[in-house]
């Protein structure tokens, strides 16, 4: 249930920003403010919640990917802060693409949700459906944070510039 959660959340997300994109001279600001309040709020989730929990039930077991989903999260929330450009969009929906596939796939992290005993899952499950919104801040564009979103995507190792033509 948990996992068919998350998976949902994230093509409602995905939705979002398909409709705040769909015309490429323009951004739907409504669906992208829905996108970014979203997929903030799945970040958060995962972040306060889901890994947390995991690290515990497992007791130090590693986690595969980890710490790149960890640098994902940090890249995307990087590119929200920014008003979103053609190359902020494409670059979300790239990073979005691989890391849904790291957390989704066969052996990926969600799977480990599976390991969790069904009380302590059911709690869980509660805490997520009820998580709230995350406060969302005006968003900024600025050379300081246009330097930082580089600089979070870089460590994620992704390339701000590698968007800019798409």
């Amino acid at each position: 249930m948990l996992i068919q959660y998350l998976e949902n959340d994230h093509k409602r997300i995905d939705e979002y920003l398909h409709r705040a994109a769909a015309h490429p001279d323009e951004t739907e600001m409504t669906a992208y403010s829905q996108f970014r309040g979203g997929l903030l709020r799945h970040i958060g989730i995962g972040e306060n919640l889901l890994f947390p929990t995991l690290l515990q039930t497992l007791e130090g077991q590693p986690l595969p990917d980890i710490t790149q989903i960890k640098l994902d999260h940090a890249a995307l929330v990087a590119l929200l802060v920014p008003p979103p450009t053609r190359s902020i969009i494409a670059a979300l929906r790239a990073i979005l693409d691989k890391h849904n596939m790291l957390e989704e796939r066969a052996g990926g992290i969600y799977q480990f949700f599976k390991r969790i005993p069904g009380v302590t899952m059911d709690v869980l499950l509660q805490n997520v459906r009820s998580s709230p919104a995350v406060p969302m801040l005006p968003q900024k564009s600025t050379p300081n944070i246009l330097n930082a979103t580089r600089r979070a995507l870089a460590r994620a190792g992704y390339n701000l510039a590698d968007y800019e033509n798409d």
